[in-house]
């Protein structure tokens, strides 16, 4: 009996070979129309009939059946630990198939790099393993397996060959064919090797139709037929689209129609927002097993009391989910071509892919999310750009890659049919409008938009009353769900009163307020920020209703720390400067945008220089040189910790001593993701110095001591916040030791 696993509970290579070959049949029945090659289904087929033979090795046995303790001797192997992968390949009959070179270099790497080593393979050394110890398997392959096997005259070389490190498949040395031939079948392999071993689905709700979902949903629940902008989508949904379309155009059910029947991944910037998504689709479309996937979407997915939520996560991690509602960090990362990329990309081949609020990201950012998309064109995927403003410079770019001449359609909707904002410059630091403020919340909802969580408690602290409330980042997770929530509700209330927040608001939360005054910030942040204030009304009355206030700007700069470029805001207040103390309609909007962001107005500024640089090391990026995780980090562009405030530790110490002693792993997780709730999400070169490690620990299957929460830090500094009035500054902006931090 050959064993594959013994955890989380024994199976049999049999059995788990079996598990990938079912998987196969529901992912060539969903999307042979995708991928109308019986080739491809062939070769993927063997892939996944061979991929772990190489576990027969004696090495591998004798572990299993001493972990299972079930008796049966295993010769010891001289050759010691060996990666099975790289053994996989020598029971391919590859002599009695009619492949061609390319396509069983293909094959064969598929497999043999089905788990990405740090360790390449020795050829020699392999050739070894196989001579003395591989071919003795053979027959025991032929009868539990039920595979042919080599003939024992089948020349090595038509395996080892392929083997060489430096033969790797890539698209430059081997062209667009066999490259994305390989992507296809190494990409699929990983996933229905990642699906089997998890034992969840390759595909939930394959007959699906999400544009029919929606269309029902817009037509019953909303009872309001398709608009412009929707019907558009709903009508091209064999088309790549990039979309430019103003806040209240029904921008969420555009892209659900555009989606049709087809696997889609959805994408926005911020938690948040997919969150809101998620429990809208659910709940209000009836669709309950929509997936969820970023950060911290389980916890989000257990607190909101889903029975079958532990179901949905694993769904949704393994990309299982008809509909997946998720971040760009956890599905576009593969143009870093990281080890194991090739499942991100391949899934693309029959999904599309939907990225809302594209100018939300940084440049580095747009500049992948700008290669993916050409990567997805490539390879036979769809996507849609939704957004409401799109800098010119990235249309531009999509244009020089062709992309916008093959099948793609860009639309502008704008409805001029009412204005909704008149703005008003104060050549003034925002800490002169105190008093005017003050006096417009006496009968207003007065929101109030700053660019850095400094400037943003120190307003807070100068208009501190009764109606002034404060929302920021630098609130642990518990408070700023309360926040967030408070701030909803304030809005669809008949209440007056202030809310000073940062551009935390400006994609991730649906508001409507009477008057904003906000910071000078780029014209795509402010267009946002704008939308938070007569978000889906008309302008009734003649006074302005948005105050930009250009001195002393937080977060002005040039370098990383910046919070907004310095040359862009230059340029922002110059092209508003005509607009001061006058309506500015939609288009006016969508014009400012093109002319800000246009190569002419970008050419030598480092915001330009650093988008451009970007391009150009994606386009040139090596294979394999960074990790799963490595690649993450780099596209999140985010050096982050997390913290917890030792005020709030000290109140959660019985729950860490829970953790600590706890040794139910569910009850572990049940437990941790309680903890999570207490974390803040700080930038890492801030408050240097006040960080130490969490104190508690358990102890690993190796007899060692490790931390229950390594990824976390506690935090010595102030941490100020009321449950009861949903008041408070959150994490002090200076701390009240000697010790020094480094601040914005």
């Amino acid at each position: 009996m050959i064993i594959a696993k013994t955890e989380p509970e024994k199976e049999t290579l049999m059995e788990h070979t079996q598990n990938l070959l079912d998987r196969f049949d529901v992912l060539k029945n969903a999307y042979f129309d995708k991928i109308p090659d019986e080739k491809i289904w062939d070769l993927l087929y063997k892939a996944a009939q061979y991929h772990d033979l190489g576990k027969v090795n004696n090495d591998f046995q004798g572990k299993m059946h001493r972990a299972l303790k079930t008796g049966e001797l295993v010769e010891p192997s001289r050759y010691g630990h060996i990666p099975h992968n790289y053994l996989s390949p020598f029971f391919l009959p590859v002599a009695k198939w009619d492949l061609t070179r390319d396509e069983r270099r293909v094959l064969i790497q598929a497999i043999a790099y089905h788990h990405e080593r740090n360790i390449q393979p020795d050829i020699s050394f392999l050739i070894d393993v196989f001579r003395e110890e591989l071919v003795n398997h053979f027959q025991k392959i032929v009868t539990e397996m039920e595979v042919d096997v080599p003939d024992s005259n089948q020349k090595l070389f038509k395996i080892t060959n392929a083997l060489k490190p430096q033969d790797r498949i890539t698209e430059i040395k081997d062209g667009k064919d066999i490259y994305f031939l390989y992507i296809l079948i190494k990409g699929l392999l990983h996933r229905l090797d990642h699906a089997a071993s998890a034992h969840v689905p390759i595909e939930v709700d394959q007959e699906l139709d999400i544009a029919k979902l929606t269309k029902n949903y817009i037509e019953q629940k909303i009872k309001k037929p398709l608009r412009p902008l929707q019907e558009f989508t709903y009508q091209h949904q064999d088309k790549n689209l990039i979309i430019v379309a103003q806040t209240g155009m029904g921008k969420t059910e555009a892209s659900l129609l555009w989606a049709g029947k087809d696997k889609t991944f959805f994408t926005l910037p911020i938690r948040v927002s997919l969150n809101a998504l998620y429990n809208r689709v659910q709940d209000e479309m009836e669709y309950p097993t929509v997936g969820l996937l970023h950060g911290s979407s389980a916890s989000h997915l257990d607190q909101n009391g889903d029975e079958n939520w532990e179901i949905i996560n694993d769904q949704s991690k393994h990309f299982a989910s008809k509909l997946l509602f998720t971040t760009v960090d956890q599905i576009l990362k593969f143009p870093f071509k990281f080890k194991g990329y090739e499942k991100f990309f391949a899934t693309m081949a029959y999904s599309k892919v939907v990225i809302d609020e594209i100018q939300a990201y940084n440049p580095w950012i747009v500049a992948v999310l700008l290669k993916a998309i050409e990567m997805i064109h490539r390879i036979g995927g769809k996507f849609m750009i939704m957004t409401a403003t799109l800098p010119q410079i990235y249309l531009d770019e999509l244009k020089d890659r062709k992309i916008l001449d093959d099948g793609c359609e860009y639309r502008e909707f704008v409805d001029e049919s009412f204005i909704r904002h008149k703005v008003s410059l104060q050549d003034k630091e925002i800490g002169q409008a105190v008093n005017k403020i003050t006096s417009m919340a006496s009968d207003h909802k007065v929101l109030v938009i700053v660019n850095t969580v400094d400037r943003a408690v120190e307003l807070f602290q100068q208009l501190s009353g009764e109606n002034t409330h404060l929302l920021h980042s630098r609130f642990i997770q518990r408070d700023r769900a309360l926040l967030e929530k408070e701030i909803k509700r304030f809005a669809e209330s008949d209440e007056s009163g202030i809310w000073i927040t940062t551009q935390l608001v400006e994609a991730s939360i649906d508001i409507d307020f009477d008057v904003l005054f906000t910071e000078l910030s780029t014209i795509d942040s402010l267009l946002q920020r704008f939308g938070r204030c007569y978000r889906k009304r008309a302008l009734d009355h003649d006074d302005p209703n948005v105050f930009i206030y250009t001195k002393e700007v937080s977060g002005r700069g040039t370098g990383k720390r910046a919070v907004y470029d310095a040359d862009i805001l230059d340029l922002t207040e110059k092209y508003l400067r005509p607009f001061d103390c006058q309506v500015i309609s939609e288009v006016d909007k969508v014009n400012l945008v093109k002319k800000i962001y246009s190569k002419e107005e970008m050419a030598g500024t480092k915001f330009y220089e650093r988008f451009r640089k970007a391009v150009h090391d994606l386009d040139y990026m090596e294979d394999y040189q960074y990790t799963n995780d490595e690649a993450q980090e780099i596209l999140r562009g985010i050096q982050s910790s997390n913290v917890i405030p030792r005020v709030i530790y000290d109140q959660i110490i019985d729950l860490l001593e829970e953790l600590e002693k706890e040794a139910d792993s569910n009850e572990r997780t049940r437990i941790r993701r309680e903890i999570e709730s207490y974390i803040v999400s700080i930038p890492t070169f801030k408050y240097k110095g006040l960080r130490s490690p969490i104190d508690f620990y358990q102890k690993g299957k190796d007899g060692r001591r490790y931390s229950v929460l390594p990824y976390v830090e506690v935090l010595d500094v102030d941490y100020d916040f009321d449950c009861g009035n949903l008041s408070g500054i959150g994490l002090a902006a200076k701390d009240t030791t000697e010790v020094s931090a480094d601040f914005l």
